[in-house]
């Protein structure tokens, strides 16, 4: 599932290529995919509007039209969001398409289906999307080690848990919480009542500072998002311990072990994250 910094890489590749363009046609494939309102009325909601702006919220991805209404889209498991031109080869389960002026296209596909997309008309409110539930963003000055030791901190539930409930901060998922955790030298499957007072703060140091650091190595052109077809553009060379068990620890050398936290795999360092007594 893209995550925080692969949907603001998304969007910032997307934004310039989209804003400014008229909708002019629409073409639902698989109009289940279309959560809110009725297919029908996506479809005359957007034709003919104008794109204004994208922005993201967690993992949600915001277009902004011009008579205040907003695409929400939500790429789930699989999903894929794809400026194109008019002509260029479709992927298979492309389910919405998007003709815009001058050309272009935005296409979403998606292998599983899982992916939706909201309509939001101006001045209505969203009990849909899911989004008035997110906690602050990872870059909001909201996410103090007061805030996630009040949050957390009387949790039984393991601290990688916490780091993945979007109710407590948005954005964060499997991959980065077993990044943040390694950075933080904190244990996945350590209870968050557990933590110190200086557990809390290395946390609300490194979320920022991770997510920064893989937004930043997720930097890719449109000509190369073009090309690897929307889905060539995640962090798998940088990363630490995700999907890196049996290998050893980049920092001590130490064989990297996988657990399952929360239904959850995880990967961790014995050495750099000792587990609770």
């Amino acid at each position: 599932m893209p995550e925080l910094p692969e949907a603001e890489t998304i969007r910032r590749v997307l934004e310039p290529q989209l804003k400014g363009l008229s909708i002019d046609d629409v073409q639902l494939r698989h109009p289940g995919v279309i959560a809110h309102p009725s297919p029908e009325a996506f479809t005359a909601g957007i034709k003919g509007q104008t794109i204004d702006a994208m922005s993201r919220r967690g993992k949600f991805l915001i277009i902004g039209l011009a008579n205040g209404s907003r695409i929400v889209i939500h790429l789930r498991m699989r999903g894929c969001l794809l400026a194109s031109p008019a002509g260029y080869p479709e992927e298979k389960h492309t389910h919405v398409l998007l003709q815009l002026a001058g050309r272009m296209e935005l296409r979403f596909s998606d292998t599983r289906r899982f992916g939706r997309l909201w309509l939001i008309c101006s001045e209505e409110a969203d009990p849909y999307t899911g989004m008035d539930r997110l906690g602050p963003e990872p870059f909001d000055n909201a996410l103090t080690s007061s805030y996630l030791s009040m949050s957390c901190g009387r949790s039984r539930r393991s601290i990688k848990e916490c780091l993945m409930d979007q109710g407590i901060i948005a954005g964060i998922g499997n991959i980065y919480s077993d990044e943040i955790l390694f950075s933080a030298g904190i244990h996945p499957a350590k209870p968050a009542a557990m933590l110190t007072e200086a557990g809390w703060e290395r946390l609300a140091a490194v979320i920022p500072e991770r997510l920064s650091y893989f937004i930043g190595k997720n930097t890719i052109t449109a000509e190369e998002y073009l090309e690897g077809k929307g889905k060539d553009y995640r962090n798998t060379p940088f990363l630490e311990v995700y999907g890196r068990d049996g290998m050893p620890c980049p920092r001590c050398g130490t064989i990297l072990r996988r657990l399952t936290v929360g239904g959850r795999s995880s990967v961790y360092c014995p050495s750099c994250q000792p587990c609770s007594p």
